[in-house]
């Protein structure tokens, strides 16, 4: 391009010479043959510059032609993939939420069908621990006479009854196993808790001395046993008090033991059950600690 236009300054300059010579009056026997040649060549050097001029426009035109119809097909490829971008999010977290929303409504209903197996278990339980007393109340003490177990008016209870079967007092057994818990004996306080379960398996506390059970076995270091007792009171007593606890310390456990998928998904089950609690508040700050997404659905639920 540039030598183009410099070929045509070039032009132009020894037109404009030759016009400015042959503007010079001269004397008519001055006038030659070769003075005609060079007004002939002058001339057709002016009609080559056109001629350049003309066909440099022209393919100008049309390279400028396609510079802006390759810029207009550039933005409308441009905004077909923002567009196509914005979609696909949209639906990404369209689906998205539709997940979380079948993840939710499918954890709500196995919670159900725990709680429901656990019911089932405690009044299996409850069966069984009725047909023991009624079987021992139908058959005589092995050294008594035959007939004295069917005399209304023989004596019950008194010696008959083993030492080792009589339960310990249910608040006095509990308070204690709390208060050797909190002195780090936790030896003692777990065979405390233990009477509790043992004895008074249906009572509320129960699922408190389950739970106790776990913390002993955590401050252990014991994780795997923690574990297994934060299972227990989720499983067998999805009511307690103490089962937002369980699930906090459980998902806590589950991390310790470097089971990183294990312990966020039970740390989002807690924010799932148990928005509003304590307990979920310290789980999302542990996973927002651990830079874990919590999302909407989850959050509120």
């Amino acid at each position: 391009m540039q030598i183009t236009k410099a070929l045509r300054n070039r032009l132009l300059a020894s037109a404009v010479l030759a016009l400015l010579l042959t503007a010079v009056p001269v004397p008519a026997h001055a006038t030659s043959k070769e003075m005609i040649e060079l007004q002939t060549q002058v001339q057709q050097l002016l009609d080559m510059v056109q001629r350049l001029q003309s066909t440099f426009d022209t393919r100008m035109g049309v390279v400028q032609h396609l510079v802006e119809q390759t810029a207009d097909n550039t933005n409308q490829m441009s905004a077909t993939i923002n567009a196509l971008q914005l979609k696909i999010n949209a639906q990404t977290e369209a689906t998205g939420g539709k997940l979380d929303t079948v993840s939710g409504q499918m954890q709500s209903l196995n919670d159900s069908v725990d709680e429901l197996k656990s019911r089932i278990a405690k009044l299996d339980k409850s069966m069984q621990e009725i047909q023991t007393q009624l079987q021992s109340i139908q058959s005589p003490p092995s050294g008594a006479p035959a007939g004295q177990a069917s005399d209304p008016n023989a004596p019950q209870g008194g010696g008959n009854v083993p030492a080792a079967s009589v339960a310990p007092p249910l608040k006095d057994t509990f308070q204690a196993g709390v208060r050797d818990y909190n002195a780090a004996h936790y030896t003692v306080a777990a065979s405390e808790f233990q009477d509790v379960l043992h004895f008074y398996p249906m009572d509320d506390l129960a699922g408190t001395a389950q739970f106790y059970l776990g913390e002993i076995a955590y401050r252990q270091l014991n994780y795997n046993e923690a574990v297994k007792a934060y299972n227990a009171v989720l499983e067998g007593f999805p009511g307690s008090p103490k089962a937002p606890a369980a699930q906090l310390r459980k998902g806590l456990a589950l991390l310790e033991l470097n089971k990183k998928d294990a312990g966020v998904h039970e740390l989002r089950l807690l924010i799932q059950r148990h928005p509003q609690t304590p307990e979920a508040a310290q789980a999302r700050t542990k996973l927002n600690g651990m830079g874990v997404r919590i999302t909407a659905t989850t959050a509120t639920r």
